[in-house]
């Protein structure tokens, strides 16, 4: 059977600094209409991601076949390079050499807070790629990239019968109420975190059963809490698995996504589906950098079983 999952978002080159306070003590919340604040950044570095190539990696160290359909520019040789040698396809990403790759600059706090800054680049290009060009595959996911771009794969992928998830992720804001109930409708899948499904609810004016009744699920991840799986009408709860060091939380949520990826490629099973989402994203925040955790398929299954009890 078919397992391919199908990527669609953004790659970028992330540059990511660390302030050594806390926002919050410098934030006020009476003035945030008027913020002009610096903060001091004393390590800074730079990193691949985006988040279909975060995803694409973290599948592939799972043993899964992802294949990206995103939008690169004029200084995407060292990224496709990379990709190449990860035996990641690089065959369904275009290249616009009038643009540069995206880039998200972000600065993290001492309590692992973030405050990015994104330029889309060649991303904004990412409705004339067409995802048609990658099918047949067994599942997609729409995650993060040029506004367009996601509104034409989600319409195309619902032609092509390729179930997909949807993850609005920071873009939610780009789309009006009537284009983000058209995605879960469109959808068999929606992820998001604690802030996006309240962010999701606001701007559609459904409520969480409302939402999770249009999909084959809703997937609502809530950081250290865990996670929640809403299908046919019950919640299952999904354990944090404990992280063996916090160190940057770049990435973690696509992690988690080529979780479940992999498991609804390879029919685990919810329950097993969300814990393994779980382990990867905490494999992920004890490394610096959102593509830099290397573990083979049987190291990811050693650790799978030493947190839950068995092999998935």
């Amino acid at each position: 059977m078919n397992k391919t999952s199908i990527i669609c978002g953004s790659l970028a080159i992330d540059i990511i600094m660390q302030y050594e306070g806390r926002f919050g003590d410098t934030l006020l919340a009476d003035q945030l209409h008027k913020v002009n604040v610096s903060f001091l950044v004393p390590t800074m570095r730079t990193e691949f991601g985006g988040c279909s190539g975060n995803i694409a990696y973290n599948l592939k160290l799972l043993g899964g076949d992802p294949r990206i359909v995103g939008v690169m520019g004029q200084d995407c040789a060292a990224y496709l390079e990379r990709l190449q040698k990860l035996g990641i396809s690089t065959e369904n990403i275009l290249i616009k050499k009038d643009a540069y790759n995206a880039q998200c600059f972000v600065t993290a706090d001492s309590d692992n807070n973030q405050i990015n800054a994104f330029h889309p680049g060649a991303m904004s290009y990412a409705h004339e790629n067409e995802v048609a060009k990658a099918a047949p595959a067994r599942l997609a996911i729409i995650s993060p990239d040029g506004h367009f771009g996601m509104l034409k794969h989600a319409e195309d992928l619902h032609k092509l019968n390729i179930p997909f998830i949807f993850d609005p992720g920071q873009q939610m804001p780009m789309f009006t109420p009537d284009e983000l109930i058209g995605f879960i409708n469109k959808a068999a899948y929606v992820t998001t975190n604690d802030y996006e499904i309240e962010l999701l609810m606001d701007r559609t004016g459904l409520s969480l059963a409302d939402i999770a009744g249009r999909l084959e699920a809703l997937i609502v991840t809530r950081g250290e809490k865990g996670s929640e799986i809403y299908t046919k009408g019950t919640r299952i709860d999904i354990p944090a698995v404990k992280a063996e060091a916090v160190l940057d939380p770049t990435g973690c949520g696509d992690a988690y996504r080529a979780g479940l990826l992999y498991g609804l490629t390879h029919d685990l099973g919810w329950e097993t589906t969300g814990r393994l989402a779980s382990l990867l994203g905490a494999i992920k925040i004890a490394h610096k950098g959102a593509q830099n955790h290397v573990l083979t398929k049987e190291q990811i299954g050693d650790r799978f079983e030493a947190a839950f009890g068995y092999r998935y």
